[in-house]
């Protein structure tokens, strides 16, 4: 062996940055693997001691979970768009009641296991509430689902005919919150209804 070849193996065996890169890998510590070099660094400047470094870490990851974690929910929820109470005009539909609509945000209808029904004409913002109380949902955990009724009636159809209706059902049913728009907007067939 040359003399290059031993300082290169020395040099190996004695930086734990491949194998620390490798063990966050396969233990599923993205952000720990992203950020643990600069937080080392940052940490080092600040004089923090180890059980601080690793607070910090873990405190980055789980963050970044529960981010991903609801990031997931979301996109799961299959929103035709992402809608939040801050952009809802309450003041354009004074019929609209606001403090109910936020205590609603809370979603601890969803722990009473209740259900939520919005009425009223097209264009008074229902879809625009339903929607950002989904995100609201999705944001404290819970999974939602949201669907127009005519989708919804095609679904249970479609999944009658492949004899796939009962596991559909309890898909559906394993959902927290269960969205379903234009219910009596669009009219549906014998079968549908």
């Amino acid at each position: 062996m040359s003399n290059d070849t031993l300082n290169t193996a020395a040099h190996t065996s004695n930086t734990p940055q491949l194998p620390l890169e490798h063990h966050l890998k396969e233990l599923r510590l993205p952000t720990m693997l992203r950020e643990y070099d600069h937080i080392a660094r940052q940490c080092a400047v600040e004089q923090v001691d180890y059980q601080r470094y690793l607070l910090r870490m873990t405190e980055l990851e789980l963050l970044d979970r529960e981010r991903r974690a609801t990031d997931r929910r979301i996109r799961q929820a299959k929103f035709p768009v992402v809608k939040i109470l801050d952009s809802f005009d309450f003041l354009a539909m004074p019929s609209v009641n606001k403090t109910l609509v936020l205590e609603l945000a809370r979603c601890e209808f969803l722990a009473r296991r209740e259900n939520l029904l919005l009425l009223g004409n097209s264009g008074t913002g229902k879809t625009h509430i339903v929607l950002a109380l989904g995100l609201a949902a999705c944001q404290q955990g819970h999974r939602v689902r949201f669907t127009t009724t005519a989708a919804l009636v095609s679904e249970l159809i479609e999944a009658c005919d492949d004899k796939k209706l009962l596991r559909f059902q309890k898909q559906i049913a394993s959902y927290k919150l269960l969205i379903v728009d234009e219910l009596g907007f669009v009219p549906l067939s014998k079968t549908g209804a």
